[in-house]
């Protein structure tokens, strides 16, 4: 099985959440995760050619799978694809013109410290959970 890794905002509520989610719904352990504000996640942009500023503006999620990173919409409908229940549902949504995914992905993502809120330091896994982390000591 590839392992996959999802770069979240650590200090993000809707993100933190969004790791939560997927970590339920994934039963066979596919993803890992990295808050964007780790060395671990600014390695891997930085091998990867991409940049994503941590400044709340629209890039919450990154997923880096098969030696690809996917961004925005795209990132998502990835993800989605892979977990249970009926999330899975949302994952043909790819055939939707990204212009229009990425709008409305963007949208929320520029809003959502206002909405969900933010903390002042990243989330921090249980124990239980630490090992499916890569940023972690």
């Amino acid at each position: 099985m590839t392992q996959a890794v999802v770069l979240f905002d650590g200090v993000c509520n809707l993100c933190t959440g969004a790791v939560q989610f997927i970590i339920k719904r994934d039963p066979k352990g596919r993803f890992r995760f990295a808050a964007l504000q780790s060395d671990y996640a600014q390695a891997l942009l930085r091998k990867h050619n991409l940049n994503i500023p941590l400044d709340g503006r629209d890039d919450t999620v990154a997923l880096v799978e098969d030696g690809r990173v996917y961004t925005h919409s795209d990132a998502g409908l990835r993800i989605a694809r892979h977990l249970s229940g009926p999330v899975r549902l949302a994952a043909p949504l790819i055939i939707v013109p990204r212009f229009i995914r990425d709008t409305v992905y963007r949208l929320i993502a520029r809003h959502r410290y206002r909405i969900f809120g933010r903390q002042d330091t990243c989330w921090m896994p249980t124990p239980e959970l630490r090992a499916r982390f890569l940023d972690q000591s």
